[in-house]
């Protein structure tokens, strides 16, 4: 009976002591599954906005491109894909031309400075986020050769 009495509460303890581990994987696990839903859902878009680019006539068509890549539609209208995103966020370069012949054009589509925002700038003192706030992407771009 003495010896049950004396582990009364370590399960209590040992949670305790153990909670803030389990509370800061958590954390990082679902940060870490947003920023990767975000950055492909970045990357499908601006793969579109070069699909997209790569059938036009070069030099037209790259407002409905950037509106491809923030909102999805080439309208511009909705919400963007991601919070944070908006069509200056989009570079479109001109076309590039290789070849002699076939001349082979190509378009490419470039997101530069978008920053993913966590929900917790940090938790039990570990910073997920620089000063800002931001865990800045580099640039996230796609390339496309026009078909012949």
């Amino acid at each position: 009976m003495k010896i049950k009495n004396r582990q009364r509460g370590a399960a209590l303890v040992e949670l305790a002591l153990i909670l803030p581990f389990l509370l800061l994987l958590s954390f990082i696990t679902t940060e870490f599954g947003r920023a990767m839903y975000q950055y492909n859902t970045l990357a499908k878009s601006v793969r579109d906005a070069a699909r997209y680019l790569s059938v036009q006539t070069p030099g037209t068509g790259a407002t409905e491109a950037k509106n491809l890549v923030v909102y999805g539609n080439k309208a511009g209208t909705g919400t963007p894909l991601v919070i944070g995103l908006d069509v200056s966020k989009v570079i479109i370069p001109a076309t590039q031309t290789a070849g002699s012949n076939p001349v082979i054009n190509t378009v490419t589509v470039t997101i530069s400075g978008y920053a993913f925002r966590p929900l917790f700038k940090n938790v039990f003192g570990m910073a997920f986020a620089n000063a800002n706030g931001e865990i800045p992407y580099s640039n996230i771009s796609a390339t496309m050769r026009a078909p012949i």
